[in-house]
């Protein structure tokens, strides 16, 4: 445990940014594995929904910077194509 001041500070906000950066990327992760199922199922209208809605987390996710903007690109390129493939 940090006994420095400014350290036991940092760690609080270390703690804080963790928590929301899991909310984000996990909410990024759960739309993908819903869009992925949806797609496998073959429902059309549920599966582009459900592809919007990843596509959406996604972006939400680069622009915190909690991924990679070029990661986001690629998994979103990837599940659009699924979807086209599909359809």
């Amino acid at each position: 445990m940090a006994n420095i001041k400014s350290q036991i500070k940092r760690n609080r906000q270390n703690k804080k940014r963790r928590d929301l950066n899991r909310i984000f990327r996990g909410r990024a992760r759960t739309a993908l594995r819903k869009a992925r199922v949806a797609i496998d199922s073959g429902d059309v209208e549920q599966a582009q929904a459900a592809t919007m809605v990843a596509t959406k987390a996604l972006d939400k996710a680069a622009a915190k910077g909690i991924i990679h903007k070029n990661k986001a690109a690629r998994q979103k390129s990837r599940l659009v194509q699924r979807l086209n493939e599909m359809e």
